[in-house]
């Protein structure tokens, strides 16, 4: 890990982020990064606290002469997504990350790299050590459990911050400055199992489909990417006409992720099986043709399980209804906006399909920054799993954040970006959900805006950090800090 790091500047950031990638912090397991994060504050002599669901704030008084400058608050959450490849042995429980540098990238061995959002705690504590920046007074705000609920931001007490002026750094394009979100919920659906005894004589085999970029539901959404789940509905759906009986789905992992993978165990007539294998092997085909650029690595297999242990399969009413339920559901964009070029204004993710002995699950979400249609899409999204005899449910889902485009913060980043850079930063939207909204319902009038280095493939195990765009996001936080008044 030391070695990923070596050199890379700014070196206190770097040194924070490899310390913390020790440290588990899956979401809703962030009671040691919590508990980290206070404990370097008051190693540092600062005022920190945490709040009974593992929220953190801590506060650095103003550098000499500052003292009447107003209070900004910088914030990041502690969590990070927990995606592996299939063949990568990691515990995300109890391993450390393995840094790996790739180039100009840094990225971590077959996980998530965790830079969403340990680019912003990294960061945080940097600024905490660091006693020669100028700056006002300075709260630090971490939160928990982003990536699975938004809880922590959820439950800010009214208190917790006495700042108005708010610094969101979550977000991962360098030169750009986020002024608003979407909003989002997402739509699960459940059908009882019923089962038949699998077919004595068939061949067990199990579906894979594997190869695809996946990426972040939100940022990710307008990329055309294959999405597994989807992908493997419709070879099964191909497959139906030879008689093939499933016996379980498996596909995604996140409600917030396009998903990579997916796999069924089925079952097919002996006679079947070599017209089997050409089926799949010409959805390969067609499907990579379909996918083109966007997504060239879809692997589709069929594998014998020989000797494998006899199973059940479902009754063909409810696979049928399963299968035509995945084939109906919408995945991708459903309207760009008009006001924002190139903004997704809403979409919908397949996301994930799970079977427990009882029960085949599956978890949608849907993404706006109009919340009418936000709901809109949640109602076509349950009326299919309805149609499709599931029982359905939302989730309660989090507000977006309207741009204010007189915000003072706003001014004050683009002017010191413009003085640093000799241009202008893009001032944009996000179609993905940032504490902010949240954050602005719970402390009114608070001034917000969001910014960050360059990341990609967040949510995936191709997630990765551009070291050279690092430098300059930690120029232009520190720039704005002290043009701050």
């Amino acid at each position: 890990m030391a070695n990923a790091i070596e050199g890379l500047k700014p070196e206190l950031l770097w040194k924070y982020f490899a310390e913390i990638s020790r440290i588990p912090r899956g979401s809703k397991n962030e009671a040691a990064i919590s508990k980290y994060v206070v404990g370097v504050a008051k190693k540092l002599g600062l005022e920190a606290k945490a709040d009974k669901f593992g929220n953190v704030v801590a506060r650095k008084p103003a550098s000499p002469g500052r003292e009447k400058v107003r209070t900004v608050v910088l914030q990041g959450h502690l969590d990070m997504v927990n995606e592996k490849n299939k063949d990568t042995v990691h515990d995300f429980d109890k391993d450390p990350l393995e840094l790996v540098r790739k180039g100009d990238v840094l990225m971590a061995n077959g996980t998530t790299l965790g830079a969403d959002n340990g680019i912003a705690v990294a960061s945080n504590l940097a600024i905490m050590e660091d006693k020669s920046l100028v700056h006002g007074p300075l709260e630090f705000l971490f939160t928990v459990d982003e990536e699975t609920g938004l809880t922590g931001a959820n439950n800010l007490g009214p208190d917790f911050l006495t700042g108005k002026t708010l610094m969101n750094l979550d977000s991962e394009e360098e030169g750009a400055l986020y002024v608003g979100c979407s909003g989002g919920r997402n739509t699960i659906a459940r059908w009882t199992v019923a089962t038949d005894p699998a077919p004595a004589a068939g061949v067990s085999a199990q579906l894979k489909v594997t190869g695809l970029r996946g990426g972040h539901s939100g940022l990710e959404i307008d990329k055309n990417r294959g999405n597994s789940i989807k992908i493997l509905g419709r070879v099964l759906q191909a497959l139906a006409p030879l008689g093939t009986r499933v016996s379980s789905f498996d596909g995604g992992n996140k409600h917030n992720a396009i998903p990579r993978e997916a796999d069924a165990v089925v079952f097919l007539p002996k006679k079947s099986w070599a017209e089997a294998k050409a089926v799949v092997a010409k959805c390969q085909d067609v499907l990579r043709g379909e996918l083109g650029k966007a997504d060239p690595g879809l692997v589709l297999e069929l594998v014998e399980l020989k000797g494998a242990k006899r199973r059940t399969v479902y009754k063909k009413a409810l696979q049928k209804k399963v299968l035509d339920t995945v084939a109906a559901l919408p995945h991708g964009v459903i309207k760009m906006s008009t006001d924002i070029a190139g903004l997704v204004e809403t979409s919908t993710n397949v996301a994930t399909i799970k079977v427990t002995p009882k029960a085949i699950e599956m978890v949608t979400s849907q993404r706006s920054s109009v919340a009418s249609e936000n709901d809109d899409i949640c109602a076509t999204v349950r009326t299919i799993f309805e149609l499709g005899g599931a029982e359905v449910k939302h989730s309660d889902g989090y507000p977006g954040w309207k741009p204010n485009l007189d915000s003072q913060i706003l001014k004050v980043a683009v002017s010191t970006y413009q003085s640093l850079y000799g241009k202008k930063p893009e001032v944009k939207a996000i179609h993905a959900g940032l504490e902010c909204g949240i954050i602005g319902e719970k402390y009114p009038g608070m001034d917000m805006v969001s910014f960050g280095p360059t990341l990609e493939g967040v949510h995936s195990p191709d997630e990765k950090i551009y070291l050279d765009t690092v430098p300059k996001f930690w120029d232009f936080l520190l720039g704005i800090l002290k043009n701050v008044n």
